[in-house]
C-alpha cells in the first residue's frame, strides 16, 4: 500500500496537472480576448482615466494584486498608472454594508469614484457575485466599460456585459483552477500594458 508521502507527492502531481491542463484550455479559448482586454485598459491609461477593480475573497486579493501591479510596477521600470482597488477601505466597506446592503459594497463606490472612460475590472469565479454584478450594472450606468473575469458558464455577470465590453473565462469549473487561471490573466494584461508603454 502506498504510505502517506506516496499518496501527497500524487495528489500534488495532479494539482500540478489540472493547472496545466486549465492553463491550455483556457489559453485556447482566450487567447485574442487577451489582447482585447489588454487593449481595452491600453486605450483608458492612455487617455489619462483609472480602472478600479474588484472581487470578494480571494477574487478581493486579485483585485487588490492588479490595482498594486499598476501603481507599483509590475516588471519593468515606467510611470505609475491610476488604478483603484474597491476591496481595501474598511471603513467604507462597512458603511455601506451596514447603512444599505452588503449587494452595494462596489456600486456605490463606483457611483462616487466612476468617471465615462474608466474601466472597472470585475472579477468572480461564478460570475454570480450580486455585489459585482451590481457593480458592473452601475459602471455602465456610471459610462465605464467593463472587463470580466469569470469562470464555470460565465454566470450572471456574463449575461449583464455589453459590446464594448470584454469577459476572459477560465475554462475549469473548480474554484482553484479558475483564481489560478484568473492571476495569470492579470499577469498577461499587466505585461501587455507595460510593453506598450516601453516598446
Amino acid at each position: 500500500m502506498p504510505n502517506e508521502a506516496d499518496t501527497r507527492l500524487q495528489l500534488i502531481g495532479q494539482l500540478f496537472a489540472d493547472n496545466a491542463q486549465a492553463n491550455m484550455a483556457t489559453l485556447a479559448a482566450n487567447d485574442r480576448q487577451i489582447v482585447a482586454a489588454a487593449d481595452l485598459l491600453i486605450d483608458c491609461l492612455d487617455r489619462g482615466h483609472k480602472i478600479l477593480s474588484c472581487g470578494n475573497g480571494g477574487s478581493a486579493g486579485d483585485a487588490q494584486h492588479f490595482s498594486s501591479e499598476l501603481i507599483n510596477r509590475f516588471e519593468r521600470e515606467r510611470r505609475a498608472l491610476p488604478a483603484v482597488a474597491l476591496t481595501t477601505e474598511s471603513s467604507t466597506l462597512t458603511a455601506i454594508a451596514n447603512d444599505y446592503a452588503y449587494e452595494r459594497l462596489f456600486a456605490r463606490q463606483i457611483e462616487a469614484l466612476g468617471q465615462p472612460g474608466d474601466v472597472l475590472l470585475a472579477i468572480s469565479t461564478s460570475g454570480n457575485s450580486a455585489n459585482v454584478c451590481e457593480a458592473v450594472d452601475s459602471a455602465h450606468a456610471q459610462g465605464l466599460n467593463v472587463l470580466a473575469l469569470t469562470g464555470k458558464e460565465g454566470g450572471r455577470m456574463a449575461a449583464l456585459l455589453q459590446e464594448q465590453d470584454v469577459e476572459l473565462r477560465a475554462a475549469s469549473n473548480s474554484t482553484a483552477r479558475i483564481q489560478e487561471m484568473h492571476l495569470l490573466f492579470i499577469h498577461c494584461l499587466c505585461r501587455l500594458i507595460e510593453d506598450h508603454l516601453l516598446d
